[in-house]
């Protein structure tokens, strides 16, 4: 009985005295919290005084004077080949195929037949046609021999000058309708594909063979509204084929006015004449196209720049006394490409900038190259 009620009371003074076990855990937190703030403030401090870099009494680095050069912004795009002429031809009137004259990859030039449609009923009718042409031109003939001879009436020899001019017309123009059941090409170049067979159907306006004429060909690209001030007509591109890795310096043939509302980008073609036939219909393209140009811009390596709050600055290497210190000078930066940075302010033409080293320069100390 005494034991146990010893264990009562040790756990009665254990409960009694958790509130201020935590009390003083919080106050301990709260000095912690108190003395990181201080340590904090006096690193800042320490840093903001720290004299360890200027121990040195010089540094060796690299020295470059600026001088203006030609500078190109260019922005990337992906483009798609295609031929200038790259039609498809299509039946003029509906008919069953008889018989396709060609096979893929011949050359044809234009109006060269493809393929004949089933022209029966139309020649029948022609031959009807021709054989009535026939007696009302006999017709017409004795007529205008009496009508020269003063016998007969005018009613007469202008009534059978009619028929007979009449049936001219319709032989005519059922002859043009013979022609429209021909499929012809209507652009030199070769065919590249036939999505029709012999006894199959054909109706105006649905391609049954696709020709093609690489002799010009042009690259087609998509770009966003946000460069419709910069790119336009003229602009140089440049062409990357990666199947073919050729390169092609060229200039834009066409700029678009219209804005996809789908996108919101514009179309831009490239047109050139190929040296080799290896160009094929829908091959990808890279176009880089140059959105800005500079003939005297001050440039620099994107690395030279450093960076503090959110400002650009250079170190210039300027000479004082005997000795070339540096000195930090602010800038401001324009267009970069290819890992070189255009200096729009800041700098001038001839001033001597510090290329190396940067983590041991700062701005007095000495430099040596």
């Amino acid at each position: 009985m005494k034991k146990i009620s010893i264990l009562l009371f040790t756990l009665l003074f254990a409960f009694s005295c958790q509130p201020d076990n935590k009390a003083k855990l919080q106050s301990l937190l709260k000095e912690r919290e108190k003395l990181n703030a201080e340590i904090e403030k006096l690193e800042l401090e320490i840093a903001k005084t720290d004299t360890t870099k200027k121990k040195l009494d010089f540094v060796a680095a690299q020295i470059e004077t600026l001088a203006q050069k030609p500078f190109d912004h260019y922005i990337e795009v992906q483009g798609k080949l295609d031929g200038v002429d790259n039609v498809a031809a299509t039946a003029q009137t509906m008919g069953i195929v008889k018989s396709v004259t060609v096979k893929e990859g011949d050359a044809v030039k234009k109006g060269q037949v493809l393929a004949y449609l089933d022209d029966d009923m139309v020649q029948q009718s022609l031959k009807q046609l021709q054989a009535q042409l026939e007696f009302v031109t006999d017709i017409y003939n004795r007529q205008k021999a009496l009508w020269e001879q003063k016998v007969g009436t005018e009613v007469q020899y202008l009534s059978a000058k009619n028929n007979k001019e009449s049936l001219e017309n319709q032989i005519n123009t059922l002859k043009e309708q013979l022609d429209m059941y021909k499929v012809k090409s209507p652009i030199n170049g070769t065919i590249e594909e036939i999505a029709v067979k012999v006894g199959q159907g054909a109706s105006p306006g649905i391609p049954i063979f696709k020709v093609i004429n690489f002799s010009t060909v042009k690259v087609v690209a998509e770009v966003s509204e946000s460069y419709a001030a910069t790119i336009k007509k003229g602009n140089d591109a440049i062409l990357f084929f990666p199947d073919l890795n050729i390169e092609l310096v060229k200039k834009i043939e066409f700029s678009s006015k219209f804005i996809n509302p789908i996108n919101r980008t514009f179309q831009i073609i490239v047109q050139f004449t190929p040296d080799n036939n290896e160009y094929r219909a829908n091959m990808i393209s890279v176009v880089k196209i140059n959105d800005y140009h500079s003939d005297k811009a001050i440039t620099v390596p994107i690395n030279y720049i450093q960076t503090e709050n959110d400002s650009k600055f250079l170190y210039i290497a300027e000479q004082e006394g005997n000795n070339i210190v540096a000195k930090k000078r602010a800038v401001k930066v324009g267009f970069e490409y290819n890992g070189v940075t255009e200096i729009t302010e800041g700098v001038s033409v001839g001033e001597k900038i510090i290329t190396s080293n940067f983590q041991d320069v700062y701005d007095g100390i000495i430099i040596k190259n």
